[in-house]
């Protein structure tokens, strides 16, 4: 790492002026010192080389805070985490352009921050950045979202595990056991890893049971307002359908306003399963309540397991694995408790 270099450089200086002017007794106390008493040399001279007060520089790259409940939350969760009081000198940057975060990701390690944190909106694109920080020295974390790359290109990772969300999903609604599954399926952000997770199951088990179909297939880009007004175009062609797979809380809470405008019912004993993830707490009270049926937990919180990584590579201890998955589950409206709401709600 490059701070603990020039900080040993500068020890070994340091502590040879020490030695060439340790007899000198007294002249080599400090200035302001306000004592005529003789120095301790050697106390002195460690004293440039103390490293506690040296701020670790972080650049964190991550998606728009507004695109979700849990985005926000795990937005918040990082700057309280990264803040001088706690270490670091940190920069923020928040958009979901990839192209964005990554021309701003090259100018974070030409400003030479030790420790690179993304978010990717995407999971490709990242080769030029990896491998420039790799040059540089600047080492990458990746936390929430994973990207296609060799695992010798970062470090570490805190991730949630998308694909296990989307097959943990897909399970429990192949265990509902209808005689036909018509589902309106809302996809997130096209190419992010959240999205393809979640979309790699359920495409694999429409694909492989006559008796699963998609009514329709539609990004809403994490959006509320257009999950809403895909799932109108829906009731207003009359294609029946009893599912709605929501990539995202938010998308599921559109697909529902619409349904409750057309008076169709939901949720437990309702005409139609409605699905949804990530952690906001309202979320978890609709499938409380049963008006939703099922979401799917996607832990926001990393911050604090990024921190302990950063903190024990600046100590010299390597993670002990590459890549540390958040605990999730989901959670459905017969078996969800207050006390799992108060829990893992955000």
């Amino acid at each position: 790492m490059k701070k603990v270099f020039c900080l040993m450089l500068t020890l070994c200086m340091v502590l040879a002026l020490a030695a060439c002017g340790g007899k000198t007794g007294g002249d080599s106390a400090p200035a302001d010192s306000g004592s005529s008493a003789p120095a301790d040399t050697g106390s002195d001279a460690e004293q440039p080389a103390d490293t506690s007060g040296e701020l670790i520089s972080v650049g964190v790259i991550n998606n728009d805070p507004n695109e979700s409940g849990y985005r926000t939350a795990n937005d918040a969760a990082m700057r309280a985490t990264f803040t001088e009081e706690n270490g670091y000198k940190a920069t923020f940057y928040n958009n979901n352009d990839a192209a964005q975060q990554i021309a701003t990701a090259q100018q974070m390690i030409q400003d030479e921050v030790d420790f690179l944190l993304l978010s990717p909106a995407s999971t490709t694109g990242w080769d030029t950045v990896l491998q420039d920080a790799q040059a540089a020295g600047t080492q990458i974390i990746l936390f929430d979202r994973m990207l296609e790359a060799d695992e010798s290109m970062y470090v570490a990772a805190v991730v949630s595990d998308m694909p296990a969300e989307g097959q943990t999903a897909v399970d429990w609604l192949a265990a509902q056991g209808l005689s036909e599954y018509n589902i309106i399926h809302i996809q997130g952000h096209m190419g992010s890893d959240a999205q393809l997770g979640r979309t790699g199951a359920l495409d694999e088990k429409v694909a492989a049971e006559s008796s699963w179909n998609y009514v329709t297939q539609q990004t809403a880009d994490w959006d509320e307002a257009t999950a809403r007004t895909i799932t109108q175009s829906v009731i207003d062609s009359g294609k029946p359908f009893n599912v709605i797979y929501a990539e995202n809380n938010g998308m599921a809470r559109g697909a529902v306003a619409a349904l409750d405008a057309a008076g169709i019912t939901h949720g437990k004993d309702g005409d139609v399963i409605v699905m949804g993830f990530d952690s906001d707490k309202w979320a978890f009270e609709e499938v409380l309540a049963g008006r939703w049926n099922y979401m799917g937990l996607c832990n926001p919180l990393q911050a604090d397991t990024v921190d302990s990584i950063i903190k024990g590579l600046m100590a010299g201890n390597a993670p002990s694995q590459k890549i540390t998955y958040t605990p999730e589950q989901g959670f459905d409206c017969d078996t969800l408790t207050q006390a799992d709401v108060d829990t893992y709600g955000t």
